[in-house]
C-alpha cells in the first residue's frame, strides 16, 4: 500500500512531544531533528520542509527535488506529487501521525534490456498513528484505501495489477529483552495480476493470470532494535567524511554492538 516512505521517515521524530507548543520554533527544532538523520542539505534542496498547519506540523518530502538534485544526467525520470504527513504532539510525549496516501505517481528509467516504466494509483489511502519516541516506534496504527492498480512495462514482459478495498494495522510494545516488539497486519481485496511475456530469443510468449479474493499478510518481531538503529542512522549522517568516519571508529563499534542482535525474531505469513 505503498507507506514505506512515510514508515520510514517518521521514525527519525525521536525528540518527545510533551510540552511543545505547535509553532514556529517548534518547527524549525523538528527540522533540526529530522536533518539529523536525512542531513541538512535535504531541507536546503527542497526535499523535505517543516511547517505549521493548525495544531500541527505538516511535514512534506518532495521527491521529485530529490531526483533533481541528483547529477545533469538523470538515471531515471518520476512524476510524484509531494507527499505530506501530519504531526501533533501529545501530552505523554508521543506523536499523532495523519496522511492521505492518495497518489498517482510513474516512473521511468533505462533498464539492461531497454525503456521501463511503471505507473502506480492509490484511491482513498489515508493513515493515523501514534508514534513513541523512546520507543522509536509506532505504539498502535491503521490504514486504509479503497484501490490500486499498478502497471509495468519492459521490452519483454508487461504486468498489470489492480485490488480493491485494503486495511492494514500495526502495533507496538516495548520488549521484556530491550528494543520493540510488534505486531503488524495488511488485507486486500480482489487482488488481480496480468503478466504478459513476449521474448522472440526464447520463443516464449503468453500471458498469465493470479487472481484471489483476498490477500493477506500477518508478520510478528520480537526485540527489534528500533532505538539503536536510528543512532547509527545519525552516525551515518554526521560521519559522511571518510576522515570523520576513520576517526570514529570507536564510536561505531559502539553502536554496532548496541544495535545487535538487530532482532531476536520476525516471522510472517502470507495468504
Amino acid at each position: 500500500m505503498k507507506r514505506v516512505l512515510p514508515l520510514v521517515f517518521i521514525l527519525a521524530f525521536s525528540a518527545p512531544a510533551v510540552a511543545q507548543t505547535v509553532d514556529s520554533q517548534g518547527a524549525k527544532q523538528l527540522s533540526d531533528n529530522l536533518a539529523r538523520y536525512f542531513g541538512k542539505q535535504a531541507f536546503e534542496k527542497g526535499v523535505l520542509k517543516v511547517s505549521v498547519e493548525g495544531d500541527a506540523y505538516k511535514i512534506a518530502v518532495d521527491v521529485k527535488a530529490l531526483v533533481s538534485a541528483l547529477p545533469e544526467q538523470k538515471p531515471f525520470k518520476i512524476d510524484l506529487a509531494p507527499y505530506a504527513l501530519l504531526v501533533k504532539p501529545r501530552s505523554d510525549g508521543s506523536w499523532e501521525v495523519t496522511s492521505d496516501f492518495s497518489q498517482t505517481m510513474s516512473f521511468e528509467f533505462n533498464g539492461p534490456e531497454g525503456p521501463q516504466s511503471m505507473q502506480v494509483s492509490v484511491k482513498d489511502g489515508k493513515g493515523s498513528a501514534v508514534y513513541d519516541p523512546n520507543l522509536a516506534a509506532f505504539t498502535s496504527g491503521t490504514s486504509s484505501m479503497a484501490g490500486m492498480t499498478m502497471t509495468s512495462r519492459e521490452a519483454k514482459q508487461q504486468a498489470d495489477v489492480t485490488a480493491g478495498a485494503g486495511t492494514a494495522t500495526i502495533a507496538a510494545t516495548k520488549s521484556a529483552n530491550g528494543g520493540v516488539d510488534f505486531k503488524a497486519t495488511q488485507k486486500v481485496s480482489s487482488f488481480v495480476e496480468t503478466i504478459k511475456i513476449d521474448d522472440p530469443n526464447s520463443g516464449m510468449n503468453f500471458p498469465v493470470t493470479l487472481k484471489t479474493p483476498e490477500v493477506s499478510v500477518d508478520a510478528n518481531g520480537k526485540g527489534v532494535r528500533t532505538k539503536p538503529l536510528l543512532d547509527l542512522l545519525a552516525f551515518a549522517v554526521a560521519n559522511e567524511d571518510e576522515a570523520k568516519l576513520k576517526a570514529n571508529q570507536a564510536e561505531l563499534k559502539s553502536l554496532l554492538l548496541a544495535a545487535l542482535p538487530v532482532w531476536e525474531r520476525i516471522d510472517g505469513n502470507y495468504s
